[in-house]
């Protein structure tokens, strides 16, 4: 038997009025949602809101990791757990509580502190996964990729693009613990991780003064014609004093009434792969903000989701309905379409990345205040 079509339309509310069924309709669509169930279909009908809402609905929460809380549990578990073969790092995964049962940061985004003992070494492996480390505090310890020694610093940017082997090692009598920066559940969503152990022993002891990544490419301006085209960034340390310096003049320029911040009081570098200029990893956008001492800034939200340590500094950050004090060390997740604002007295220097990367190459990205 056919439902009938009985409908009505009025000019404040579009859609039509259907009639409610007979018992006899009401049994025909029982079967009908049962057979359904038993071909594993599901009509959209039913679901369209779920599937398409009017606006981004992230299943994960603003939230807040404070570095006095993640640090003395990173060193708890130098003292408890091993670096080695099987686990390979040690490191602490932030699980968002949207996302519960997954240890993820946000739905594309993996963040984790990773903590290295005094003459530890973590071994050789490469993976799909794009990842990067980026050091709050301390030296000491050295990442060889791809059998080139990198040093890594306070406020240095490390690169491991995807299929990079690369191992840690700490060369001195005290730990050092870093964040770790991954498209794990990006990759894991798309199914298309690959995992490689590489030698158990490490691929060089040397400690230059520069990597021969940097020796070829860290200098402004000028490309190496000859080098090999890379899938991604072919430097793997953005150095701390080349973005301090960026951020610096910046402010500068705005207090002498020339352009180059983002907003009044508001400079911001991105970190780029030399060769094209586009983002230094293909998935994650990396970035740092300065923010001098009595700025707010404007309130915007973004298609897509971001994790923010403090470097240094402090002040208040309010993600969708949530506003955390912050100080250096300090991480907080935001999901897709939060909105976000910072305000500071004293001033504030913050590391971002993000997944922007994947939503502008899919089109999806969007930006708009808030």
């Amino acid at each position: 038997m056919r439902r009938r079509k009985d409908v009505a339309v009025t000019a404040t509310d579009p859609t039509p009025a259907v009639a409610e069924p007979t018992a006899e309709e009401r049994a025909e669509l029982d079967r009908l949602y049962a057979d359904f169930e038993a071909a594993h279909m599901a009509p959209l009908w039913t679901q369209r809101a779920g599937l398409m809402p009017q606006h981004p609905e992230p299943a994960a929460v603003p939230m807040l990791w404070r570095w006095s809380t993640l640090y003395p549990l990173a060193a708890r578990s130098g003292e408890l757990v091993p670096v080695g073969r099987g686990g390979e790092r040690r490191a602490i995964a932030l699980a968002n509580p949207g996302l519960p049962g997954r240890p993820y940061a946000t739905p594309t985004l993996w963040a984790a502190i990773q903590y290295l003992g005094p003459r530890e070494e973590a071994p050789s492996h490469r993976h799909t996964q794009t990842a990067f480390r980026f050091v709050v505090e301390g030296e000491g310890v050295w990442t060889n990729v791809e059998g080139d020694p990198v040093a890594m610093r306070r406020g240095d940017l490390l690169l491991t693009p995807g299929m990079h082997f690369h191992e840690h090692h700490n060369t001195t009598d005290h730990p050092m613990a870093w964040i770790d920066g991954l498209d794990i559940p990006l990759v894991s969503q798309l199914d298309a991780g690959f995992f490689e152990f590489g030698p158990d022993q490490l691929a060089t002891r040397d400690q230059p003064a520069s990597s021969r990544n940097e020796r070829l490419w860290a200098h402004p301006g000028l490309r190496p014609i000859g080098a090999p085209r890379t899938p991604a960034s072919p430097l793997m340390a953005y150095r701390w004093e080349h973005t301090d310096a960026a951020l610096t003049a910046q402010l500068e320029l705005e207090a002498e009434g020339h352009p180059g911040v983002v907003e009044p009081g508001h400079a911001a570098v991105r970190f780029t792969d030399p060769a094209t200029a586009r983002d230094a990893l293909s998935t994650i956008r990396t970035e740092m903000h300065r923010l001098r001492p009595r700025t707010r800034t404007a309130t915007t939200r973004v298609v897509g989701s971001a994790v923010w340590q403090v470097f240094d500094g402090a002040g208040v950050v309010t993600v969708g309905g949530e506003r955390y004090e912050v100080a250096t060390g300090d991480l907080f997740a935001v999901p897709s379409w939060a909105p976000l604002t910072f305000e500071t007295d004293t001033g504030l220097d913050a590391f971002r990345f993000g997944d922007d990367p994947v939503y502008e190459a899919l089109g999806l990205h969007r930006k708009d205040p808030a």
